[in-house]
């Protein structure tokens, strides 16, 4: 009898640690599928930010929430796999990241909601229908990636001397690249300024390649172009930029922080704790289509002045003076 209600015990508790999320009062807990292109310590920033939102929302991984967690490790290549993988256990909303993700989300189903979790143009790409009714079964955040080309630019301008021509970093299996380029074009032409070359990078044997380019043509400054990709990649991207002592613009905070030059653009972590807000929404019954996607109204200029240092490289006293984080 001992071993019988022993056995039983066993058998019952494996079941509830097994299931921890389901086993109290019978409660169906809401399932989320996270598709992200690069890997959980690159991306470590934005799986924070997005669960700090959640949590505020009263939504526990583990307890009060289950979530599905997909990623690429850098090969845009698999996306369409692993978003596959989650149409396959039937998750209640999908959260992706970046444009490749985002379309391979919505190659794998047209009836599971998906939450865009930062893209750089989603009604010029054709993901959602506008901005006010994105329609369909996409809605989210996005992060203006074509509008700030020419603020960018003017900001290398500003701190190279005279600047005349500006090499462009890019990832041809982003679509987003498109709308950027030409709104890159349009600004350097307003400025004086020429766009060449026009490097494509998608791996990390494509950015030694592109940074050998770089160094062949004697270029005297880099705008890299939005991307998931690249963002899991800036790690070896400030490094080689350091290396080529090459001042280099960035879409983004983190690039900064890990030794980029400069930085400006919304800060998208935040963009991160908001789609919480999204998935909040939709599991308490909003249809995606009717959510308005959300724009930054924030952006920051970060300035590393370490980099500048060791590049050799003064920053203007006027170009310091509008940084809102200056790295020292």
């Amino acid at each position: 009898m001992r071993r019988k209600f022993f056995g039983l015990a066993l058998s019952t508790l494996l079941f509830a640690v097994s299931f921890p999320v389901q086993a109290q009062q019978g409660v169906k807990v809401p399932h989320i599928g996270v598709l992200f292109p690069g890997s959980p310590a690159t991306f470590e920033p934005r799986t924070k930010a997005f669960l700090q939102g959640l949590g505020e929302l009263g939504y526990l991984e583990g307890k009060t929430i289950a979530i599905e967690w997909r990623w690429a490790e850098d090969k845009v290549e698999r996306l369409p796999e692993l978003a596959a993988e989650l149409v396959r256990v039937n998750v209640d909303v999908i959260v992706a990241n970046g444009t490749p993700a985002i379309k391979a989300a919505r190659n794998a189903t047209k009836s599971i909601p998906i939450v865009m979790a930062g893209v750089g143009d989603p009604v010029g790409i054709g993901l959602v229908a506008g901005l006010a009714r994105p329609g369909g079964n996409l809605t989210g955040l996005s992060i203006l990636a074509p509008e700030l080309s020419g603020k960018r630019l003017e900001l290398l301008k500003e701190v190279v001397p005279k600047l005349s021509r500006v090499a462009a970093m890019l990832n041809p299996t982003n679509p987003v690249y498109r709308p950027e380029l030409q709104e890159t074009h349009d600004a350097a032409r307003s400025l004086g300024l020429q766009i060449q070359p026009v490097v494509e990078v998608s791996d990390l044997n494509t950015l030694q390649e592109g940074f050998t380019t770089l160094s062949r043509d004697r270029v005297r400054a880099l705008l890299l172009f939005t991307d998931a990709i690249f963002y899991s990649m800036r790690g070896r991207i400030v490094e080689y930029a350091a290396k080529s002592r090459l001042p280099a613009m960035y879409w983004q905070r983190e690039f900064a922080d890990d030794g980029g030059l400069m930085s400006y653009g919304p800060f998208t972590n935040e963009l991160f704790r908001r789609a919480a807000t999204y998935v909040d929404k939709i599991l308490k019954g909003a249809k995606p289509g009717d959510l308005p996607v959300e724009q930054p109204t924030k952006f920051e200029l970060v300035i590393n002045l370490k980099t500048a240092k060791q590049i050799g490289l003064t920053i203007p006293p006027n170009v310091l003076a509008r940084a809102d984080r200056v790295i020292k």
